[in-house]
């Protein structure tokens, strides 16, 4: 079990450190020429898609009135929020696979020593010859 709290501090410790470092996805797009309302809303969707999506570390963002009166926030937002909430749940599913599959591993370690165990003690000198 401490392995998998490792994978996972390991993980977060990770996720954290790039997002540090980078320059957001807000900005980003501007660079890029993206209208400013549209980057406004991508990024609120984003972090309520990620939040919605399992994310620990995100909150749902979304500024109502600008939503209702601009489309190009409006549909930033949207496609934020779809891509992010897509994103974010796949991380989740390897997270959950990679834990599941640290937890078999650990199950047939387990059940080795376990056959192990069994056969002490026995006389198999015999079963050579079945070869």
């Amino acid at each position: 079990m401490k392995t998998i709290q490792l994978l996972l501090v390991g993980f977060v410790t990770g996720v954290l450190a790039v997002s540090a470092g980078c320059v957001s996805q807000r900005d980003s797009m501007i660079k890029q020429g993206y209208p400013l309302a549209y980057a406004d809303g991508f990024e609120d969707g984003c972090h309520s898609g990620k939040k919605a999506g399992g994310s620990m570390f995100d909150q749902f963002r979304k500024d109502v009135d600008r939503f209702g009166k601009d489309t190009q926030y409006a549909q930033g937002w949207s496609d934020g929020y779809r891509q992010c909430e897509t994103e974010q749940e796949a991380l989740q599913r390897q997270m959950r696979i990679g834990i599941e599959q640290q937890k078999l591993n650990e199950q047939k370690k387990h059940d080795r020593k376990s056959e192990h165990d069994y056969l002490k003690g026995i006389d198999t000198s015999g079963l050579e010859n079945l070869k």
